[in-house]
């Protein structure tokens, strides 16, 4: 079985006319070091599937299984340890917390799943090393450029060394440049992170830089991309 399986998902709205369809039978399966692109218009339903993958809300059918766990099989406590312990998230925001340190913003997924360890620690500053800012970890993020506080944002989505790493338009606020920089970051973490990588976008340059890309349009999946290698 694949590390993720996701088995004809759909996801629907009440309103006081009729339901609003928002995913209409989505099905995919990746396993760790794979990753994919998610492109298609807005209202196309991209974030939603990003949040029920994320477990943060749940589908209308079908199921999503990740190391063979079904989260909606888990109580509300169960779920929140699943979540932290199994997957990270990066957003377009970078929601770093603007009081607490870098190393801090970095370390607060952990906080949840007990005392902070040395082990943590070093691996919080592994991390700050990767994405070139381990000589900044004391510094407030009102102090970071914006490409730097994406940085640390991915920093802080890999504490927990989750198994599935979802991201949510992560270059969307940056310039091109640094969209690149980004996105490229992003692709080198994974090499050496056993995980595997999901990024809804509208940038068809860093679609380009993965390994499949699939287009989501009125709730399916249109087309694949084939792998770049």
């Amino acid at each position: 079985m694949p590390k993720l399986q996701v088995e004809n998902i759909t996801k629907h709205y009440l309103t006081r006319a009729e339901p609003i369809e928002v995913l209409r039978g989505v099905s995919l399966a990746l396993d760790p070091g794979q990753n994919l692109a998610i492109l298609g218009p807005s209202g196309s339903g991209k974030s939603t599937l990003l949040s029920i993958l994320g477990t943060l809300e749940p589908p209308t059918s079908g199921r999503v299984l990740l190391d063979g766990i079904d989260p909606s099989e888990l109580d509300e406590r169960q779920l929140a340890a699943f979540r932290s312990q199994r997957i990270g998230f990066v957003f377009q925001d970078h929601y770093l917390l603007p009081q607490c340190s870098l190393l801090e913003n970095v370390l607060l997924p952990a906080v949840p799943l007990g005392p902070v360890r040395a082990e943590t620690i070093e691996r919080a500053e592994m991390l700050l090393t990767r994405v070139g800012l381990m000589d900044r970890r004391e510094h407030r993020p009102a102090e970071l450029s914006g490409g730097e506080q994406q940085r640390a944002a991915l920093a802080r989505s890999l504490i927990n060394a989750p198994d599935l790493l979802l991201a949510d338009e992560p270059t969307g606020n940056l310039d091109h440049a640094t969209a690149h920089q980004v996105g490229q970051l992003l692709l080198e973490l994974q090499k050496t992170e056993p995980m595997i990588l999901i990024i809804v976008t509208h940038s068809e340059r860093l679609a380009d830089c993965l390994q499949t890309r699939l287009e989501l349009d009125a709730g399916r999946f249109q087309q694949a991309g084939a792998a770049n290698g």
